[in-house]
């Protein structure tokens, strides 16, 4: 009695095996197509980004400090944050967009 109670439970087997294997294996390229690699494109350009800035070029920090680069070393920039010109060291990563100084110094 005890083995047909375990066959009742287990019911039949997956109607559709065969698409059920083969869904997952095609959802990883469009994945791949809309999720990965566009954060990977992204990230290039903000490394591209990072390694271009230099001395004077505006910045703003992913925790919205804007300022003026005054000096750049291997991970860290110092900036010259308005109105006080007061100067901070920030981590380099921290950088989320960069504005390079325009001639007019507006």
């Amino acid at each position: 009695m005890a083995t047909s109670f375990a066959l009742i439970l287990a019911g039949p087997g997956p109607a559709g095996g065969g698409l059920t294997v083969l869904l997952p294996l095609l959802l990883i390229p469009i994945l791949y197509l809309l999720m990965i690699r566009p954060q990977q494109r992204r990230q290039k350009q903000w490394q591209a980004m990072l390694g271009s800035i230099k001395t004077g070029d505006r910045v703003t920090t992913a925790g919205g400090i804007r300022g003026i680069i005054m000096s750049i070393k291997d991970d860290t920039i110092i900036i010259r944050v308005a109105p006080d010109n007061l100067k901070l060291e920030i981590a380099k990563n921290a950088i989320a967009s960069v504005t390079q100084e325009d001639a007019s110094g507006s």
